[in-house]
């Protein structure tokens, strides 16, 4: 099977990818811009789908499904706290879709479209004035009036929350105004280009101030927002229930009367209980499953390339926790870059894909989709496998092989598959790898508190490089577990921060990953297709390049 890339992707949509990201940087500069319309359309395909062809999904057709029904989601891990100012889970953000409505989103062509705000922003000359336009008439799942007020309240708890993973995102802020119940004017202390993309995700789910004053620091145990669905009920380590609200603005267009998602880590079992009729959405399908479940006439494979990543995480800093000052740890892979440089040397990625995934995956070195306007070849550089070299470097650090290194992972077959391929892999390199598989919320713990050596997750990716960067490698950022701290880094992920010129973001960008490449506390393996399996007696579910299942909209065919 032809092994994918993201550089593949064909001329119209990187056309259409780099004009998205383009004109989110545009908007940050404007004075004034006009409204966008949520682009509804996707790539269709039949039964005949191509392998590797993209397929989002369609929108519902009204005529052809009826109301009411539970949909049951087969979901691969368990989301974390359903909080947006502290949530770091792909999975959780699949909940967050049907319960909590967000000022932007994007759409299947990585476009930011609005969706509780009403355009896009307007900026000031100097770039350090926003204005945001607010939907009228929306209201909370308790029943509370969306408005200006609310969306302060959420921004200030997003900047000032000692646990929060949005502060970094949202980066300069200094205040937030509300000149009148449907305005939000934020201002800056520097421009700020990835403000926009932020919004569209969890830093721009808006949160009910009631609900927030009622719980605090627990507003994940019953999360209140604006949203097609509200919150029902969790069972940790089991389902998360979400039903129907009449409160939201546009209830007519929702079909379903609740969405279930039940928790279940093996994609055979997530595979069996699609065939079973159990469930009718499978999330994240094993590339062993590929094949099967597209050639099963009852359901069909929704797929897509990935903005985001799979990696390698060393823990070279993180001895207090995540976002706490780095303090020297007193073990060679953590003291010696060289050593860590000598493991990528080891790692065969092109193989790896190949054996694992066969080969639908693609091998990957760098933050930056190479379909990317912000990509260039210093940002796609890779270093090629190369045993040899790794011994040497092993050598030139002092230490003895085989070199021993304790990796946390969680404990999915497909993440064992990757594990035992490591393992095998890095032999050669001098290496001597130890796996250490947990169950997916116990992996996210263990790698806040720093609990590990070497981590095995990825990131599902952000449309702006800055998204999938600063918060994991910038010092101080949010999701930095490494521990992490180069300033020459930070300097020219802050300088691009600052500019909205695409050229001079992209060369910035290319000096990040040079920089990344040297220190290798975080090593890039491979970029995932996003890969769903829907029954086809469901219509409107769809799964766009961002990784989020999208099923508030979607029905049982009638």
């Amino acid at each position: 099977m032809k092994n994918l890339s993201l550089s593949e992707t064909s001329p119209r949509r990187l056309r259409l990818f780099r004009a998205a990201v383009a004109a989110v940087a545009v908007a940050s500069t404007v004075v004034a811009c006009s409204p966008v319309s949520n682009n509804e359309g996707g790539t269709k395909s039949g039964d005949n789908q191509a392998a590797g062809q993209d397929n989002f999904g369609t929108p519902a057709d009204p005529a052809a499904v009826k109301k009411g029904g539970k949909l049951v989601i087969a979901l691969s891990a368990e989301p974390d706290a359903l909080d947006p100012t502290l949530s770091r889970s792909l999975y959780s953000r699949y909940v967050f879709q049907a319960i909590c409505q967000k000022l932007y989103d994007v759409n299947e062509q990585a476009q930011v479209v609005p969706q509780l705000a009403t355009a896009l922003p307007t900026t000031s000359s100097d770039g350090k004035t926003v204005t945001i336009p607010l939907r009228q008439g929306a209201r909370f799942a308790d029943g509370t009036e969306f408005d200006s007020a609310a969306v302060k309240a959420t921004l200030q708890r997003h900047l000032t929350n000692a646990r929060s993973a949005r502060k970094s995102e949202l980066g300069p802020i200094d205040t937030v105004d509300t000149p009148d119940a449907h305005t939000v004017v934020v201002h800056l202390k520097q421009p700020f280009a990835p403000l926009v993309g932020a919004l569209a995700d969890r830093a721009g789910m808006i949160m009910s101030p009631k609900a927030l004053q009622k719980l605090g620091d627990n507003f994940a145990t019953a999360p209140v927002c604006v949203g097609p669905f509200k919150f029902a009920k969790r069972v940790p380590q089991n389902s998360i229930d979400v039903v129907r609200d009449p409160n939201f603005y546009d209830a007519a267009k929702v079909n379903l009367d609740a969405i279930s998602w039940h928790i279940l880590s093996d994609a055979s079992i997530r595979a069996a209980n699609l065939r079973s009729r159990d469930a009718q959405v499978a999330d994240s399908i094993s590339t062993q499953d590929y094949g099967a479940l597209r050639g099963d006439a009852s359901l069909s494979v929704l797929q897509s390339q990935s903005l985001g990543y799979q990696g390698l995480t060393f823990n070279i800093g993180n001895v207090d926790g995540v976002g706490s000052t780095p303090k020297p740890i007193n073990r060679p892979i953590a003291q010696n870059a060289k050593v860590r440089q000598a493991f990528e040397y080891a790692i065969d990625r092109k193989a790896l894909v190949q054996a694992v995934f066969n080969g639908l995956f693609a091998p990957a070195c760098s933050p930056i989709s190479p379909a990317s306007p912000f990509s260039s070849d210093e940002a796609q550089a890779c270093p090629q496998h190369d045993p040899a070299k790794a011994k040497q470097l092993l050598s030139e650090a002092g230490v003895q092989t085989p070199y021993p290194v304790s990796m946390l992972i969680s404990n999915t077959p497909d993440s064992l598959r990757l594990a035992q391929a490591l393992q095998a892999m890095v032999k050669d390199g001098g290496f001597d790898l130890k796996i250490n598989p947990v169950e997916y919320s116990s992996l996210l713990d263990e790698q806040d508190r720093g609990n590990f050596e070497l981590l095995q997750l990825g990131w599902s990716g952000r449309i702006d490089p800055d998204a999938n960067m600063m918060n994991f490698v910038g010092t101080g950022g949010s999701q930095n577990v490494a521990g992490y701290s180069n300033p020459q880094l930070d300097a020219a992920l802050t300088q691009a921060r600052q500019t909205n010129d695409i050229e001079e973001r992209k060369k910035l960008y290319g000096q990040a990953v040079t920089i990344l490449q040297q220190d290798d506390a975080l090593i890039y393996l491979y970029r995932q297709r996003n890969l769903t399996a829907v029954s086809k007696k469901i219509q409107g579910l769809q799964v766009f390049p961002d990784g989020v299942i999208r099923a508030a909209f979607a029905g049982f065919t009638k």
